[in-house]
C-alpha cells in the first residue's frame, strides 16, 4: 500500500507540499479561475455586445436575432473547446507546465482581442480561438495537480482546483456589476487579457511533475491511439459520454441563467440596469453554491465511491434544472424562487470536480493528459450542437423555460451510463 495512504489512514500528518507544488497549484487554480471568468463574460455581455455588432454586420438587433446570433456564436465557442483535445498529446509529449501556459496565453490574448471586434463575425472568430485555449486549461490543470501532489492530498486537491472555475463566475459577475456597468461590454473582454501574466508565471516558476519526467524517458507511442486500445477503450467511451452529460447540463443552466434572471427582473418591474445587477448577484449565488459543491464532493467520493457520488450529483442537477427553468421561471412572481433554486443548481453543478479526481485515476502517465483532454472535448462538440438546437427552440417557442428545462432529461440518461464506468475508490494514481 502507498506510504501516503498508510499515513493518512493512520491519522498521521499529511505530506507537506513543497514550493513548486504550491506555486504550481495556484498557477493552475488561477488559470482555471480566469478561465471560468472568461467563459462567463460572454453570457453576461451577450445582449449589449450583439445589440451593437448586429447592425454593423447588416442585421437588425431584434431580440430574435440577438438570441439566434448568440446561440451560433456560443456554438462556435464550444466547437473551439472541442478542438482543445490537441493540447493533450502536446502535454504528454512536451510537458504539463509548458503546454498549460500555452493554453492560458491563447485564451487570454483572444479574449482581449474580442474587445476590438467590429462585427459579429470578428467576435465569433475571437471566441472560437479563445475556446481552444480555455478547453485545454481544465485538462492540463487537472492532470498537473493529480501528478504533482502527493497521494494523500491529490483527491482533495481536485476539489480545490475545480472551485477556481466557479470563482471565475463570481469574479465575472463582480466585474460586470462594476466595470461592465460603467464602461460597457468591451471593457469586460479587456479584463480577460489579464491571464497572460499567469501564463508567464506558470512557465517560469513551476517544475514538471516527477511522474511525467520518468515517463519522458520511455519509448514513445501515439497517446491518442493508446486510449482506444486494451482496457482504456471502454473507459474512454464511458468517460466521454458522462462528460457530455455534464457539459450539456452545465451550459444549459449556467449560460441561460443571466438572461433568465434579467427577464424575470424586468417582469418584476425593475429597470434594465437594475435587472443587469440582479443577474450579476444571481450569478454570484450560483458560483457560491458550486464552490461548496466542489469542496463537498471529494470527501463524499472517498466515503461512498466515485460512481455513487456522480449519481447523487446527477440526480441533483436533474431536479435543480427542472425546478428552476421548468417551475420557478413560469411563476407570476418567479424571480426570487428562481434565484433561490440557483444555489441548488450551483451545488450540484460541482459534479465537475469528480472528473478532475476520477479521470487521472483511470489512465497511466503516458496518456493521462490526452485522455483527459479527449473526453472533455467530445462533450463540447455535442454540447455545441445541443446549444444551437436550444437556441432554435427558444426562438421558436419565444421562451427560455421549457427548452432549458428539458435538458434535465440528459442527466437521467447519464444515470444509465454510470454503471458502466470504472470504480477507482481506494486505488492510488497509476504510474
Amino acid at each position: 500500500m502507498d506510504m501516503h495512504v498508510q499515513a493518512l489512514r493512520g491519522g498521521q500528518k499529511r505530506t507537506p507540499l513543497n514550493r513548486s507544488q504550491i506555486v504550481g497549484f495556484w498557477g493552475a487554480w488561477g488559470g482555471w479561475t480566469l478561465d471560468g471568468m472568461d467563459s462567463f463574460i460572454y453570457a453576461l455581455v451577450l445582449a449589449p455586445a450583439l445589440t451593437e455588432l448586429l447592425p454593423k454586420s447588416g442585421y437588425a438587433a431584434t431580440p430574435a436575432n440577438v438570441g439566434l446570433a448568440g446561440s451560433i456564436l456560443f456554438a462556435l465557442f464550444l466547437v473551439g473547446w472541442g478542438l482543445s483535445f490537441i493540447w493533450g498529446p502536446l502535454a504528454d509529449r512536451f510537458g504539463r507546465t509548458k503546454v498549460l501556459a500555452g493554453t492560458i496565453f491563447t485564451f487570454a490574448i483572444f479574449t482581449g482581442l474580442s474587445a476590438t471586434a467590429q462585427s459579429v463575425w470578428e467576435l465569433g472568430f475571437y471566441r472560437f480561438v479563445a475556446g481552444i485555449g480555455i478547453g485545454g486549461e481544465w485538462a492540463l490543470a487537472g492532470t498537473y495537480v493529480a501528478e504533482a501532489w502527493p497521494e494523500d492530498r491529490r483527491k482533495m486537491g481536485a476539489g480545490y482546483l475545480q472551485t477556481g472555475y466557479y470563482a471565475g463566475f463570481f469574479l465575472a459577475a463582480a466585474l460586470n456589476y462594476t466595470i461592465g456597468a460603467h464602461f460597457g461590454w468591451r471593457s469586460m473582454f479587456l479584463t480577460g487579457a489579464v491571464p497572460v501574466v499567469m501564463a508567464i508565471i506558470v512557465l517560469l516558476r513551476v517544475k514538471e511533475p516527477e511522474r511525467w519526467k520518468d515517463r519522458e524517458k520511455m519509448a514513445r507511442k501515439s497517446p491518442l491511439a493508446e486510449i482506444f486500445r486494451g482496457p482504456y477503450r471502454r473507459r474512454t467511451v464511458v468517460n466521454a459520454a458522462l462528460l457530455t452529460v455534464a457539459i450539456i447540463g452545465l451550459w444549459a443552466g449556467a449560460v441561460y441563467e443571466p438572461a433568465a434572471v434579467t427577464q424575470l427582473a424586468i417582469k418584476a418591474g425593475m429597470s434594465k440596469p437594475d435587472a443587469a445587477r440582479t443577474a450579476s448577484l444571481a450569478t454570484g449565488i450560483l458560483a457560491i453554491g458550486t464552490i461548496l459543491g466542489c469542496l463537498s464532493l471529494p470527501p463524499l467520493a472517498e466515503k461512498i465511491g466515485r460512481k455513487k457520488t456522480l449519481a447523487f450529483y446527477f440526480l441533483g442537477m436533474a431536479a435543480a434544472i427542472a425546478l428552476s427553468f421548468g417551475w420557478a421561471f413560469h411563476l407570476e412572481h418567479g424571480l426570487w424562487p428562481f434565484v433561490a433554486v440557483l444555489f441548488m443548481l450551483g451545488f450540484f453543478g460541482g459534479n465537475f470536480a469528480l472528473f478532475s479526481l476520477w479521470l487521472p485515476e483511470q489512465y497511466g502517465t503516458e496518456v493521462r493528459a490526452t485522455a483527459f483532454a479527449f473526453c472533455t472535448s467530445v462533450g463540447r462538440f455535442i454540447g455545441a450542437g445541443v446549444n444551437f438546437a436550444l437556441g432554435a427552440m427558444v426562438l421558436h417557442m419565444g421562451s427560455l423555460g421549457v427548452p432549458v428545462a428539458l435538458t434535465s432529461l440528459v442527466f437521467v440518461a447519464g444515470l444509465l451510463i454510470i454503471p458502466f464506468a470504472l470504480e477507482t475508490h481506494g486505488k492510488t494514481l497509476p504510474s
